[in-house]
């Protein structure tokens, strides 16, 4: 058990509680089939994930104006759907598709974790994702959260400094009254930078054969585990 407890914990969630791209890669291909509609999927999902962060930085830099994931995630599909020629989409089959980031399941350990951190901590996604697109994937994968804490309250996206210290000042706590939990380093040393805890796990199949980081820690975070439950136990619950 850490030497210091939180009173809050929150969790990035695209890749750390959520398996975005089996889900995506899923949820798809059954639509798509449906549909009578035939692409490759897997390599538009992990293209769509690839322009994630380009798409968040043109907002940082002031090329666009703040702009929430659900708007970036569309104007990024609109542009793959041409680049990979995909014919016989509607508007409402592209509404459906890109809403596909509110339906991914979670990792098996993150709900039961998730379930027992609840019972002594306040917990909560801070995730790049807008408020809808985060409450609505809570509900569908059951997600326990208290607060979601989405990137459009605080007109930022990770890693910058107003998300994380936005929590704090939102739950009226210090930042080192804060954890960080994510399966992601960077994530966690820019946090770690805005004096929060600080709690690793990996997630090697994030990204299934296209991984390249984050198999282990990579600084002495304040707790390191194996997965959600692991980290409930170090924690004490």
């Amino acid at each position: 058990m850490p030497s210091k407890q939180p009173v809050a914990i929150v969790f990035d969630t695209f890749g750390s509680v959520v398996d975005w791209r089996s889900s995506l890669i899923a949820d798809l291909t059954a639509y798509a089939t449906g549909r009578g509609v035939t692409a490759d999927w897997t390599a538009l999902v992990d293209a769509w994930r690839a322009a994630y962060h380009p798409s968040m930085d043109r907002v940082r830099k002031g090329e666009l104006p703040w702009t929430k994931l659900d708007d970036l995630h569309r104007a990024s599909l609109n542009t793959l759907v041409s680049d990979f020629g995909i014919k016989g989409l509607s508007e409402g089959d592209l509404v459906h598709i890109n809403l596909g980031w509110h339906r991914l399941h979670p990792w098996a350990d993150a709900v039961p974790g998730l379930t027992r951190l609840k019972s002594k901590f306040i917990i909560g996604p801070l995730s790049n994702g807008n408020v809808s697109l985060l409450l609505n994937m809570a509900k569908f994968a059951g997600i326990p959260w208290d607060m979601i804490f989405g990137s459009d309250l605080f007109g930022h996206f990770k890693p910058d400094p107003e998300t994380y210290l936005g929590v704090a000042r939102l739950l009226d706590l210090r930042p080192d009254q804060v954890m960080m939990a994510a399966a992601h380093n960077g994530d966690l040393a820019a946090a770690r930078a805005c004096g929060l805890l600080t709690a690793f796990f990996p997630r090697p199949n994030e990204y299934g054969p296209h991984q390249k980081r984050d198999y282990a820690a990579d600084q002495d975070w304040d707790i390191v585990a194996t997965d959600i439950q692991d980290m409930a136990s170090k924690l004490g619950v």
